[in-house]
């Protein structure tokens, strides 16, 4: 079972127990990026999250952006990186780039 397998079994069993769930996905790197695209975390509404798109730099905007899709419905696609004015923010200052799609899962 690779660690994708993992990431998504944990989120389907938080669905599986009513839990509400959001998805990120790391869809593309360049330069200094910590985890490869393919990478994931889930995140409930009700706060556990489980996997890691960026080991740590950035999740917490990431988990915040999870909280808002999942309330709203609508996927976002993020851009985090050095001509980012959030990378010194989020803690990107390792000159990289990492986009993430965070999607709900139904």
């Amino acid at each position: 079972m690779t660690e994708a397998d993992d990431i998504l079994t944990v989120a389907a069993g938080w669905r599986a127990a009513g839990e509400q769930v959001a998805l990120a996905t790391v869809t593309e790197t360049w330069g200094s990026s910590p985890r490869p695209a393919g990478s994931q975390m889930a995140v409930t509404a009700s706060g556990k999250m489980a996997g890691s798109v960026s080991g740590g730099c950035i999740e917490g905007a990431v988990a915040d952006a999870a909280r808002q899709t999942m309330a709203s419905g609508v996927p976002q696609l993020l851009d985090f990186g050095v001509t980012n004015e959030r990378a010194w923010e989020v803690g990107l200052a390792c000159g990289g780039k990492v986009k993430v799609f965070v999607e709900t899962l139904a």
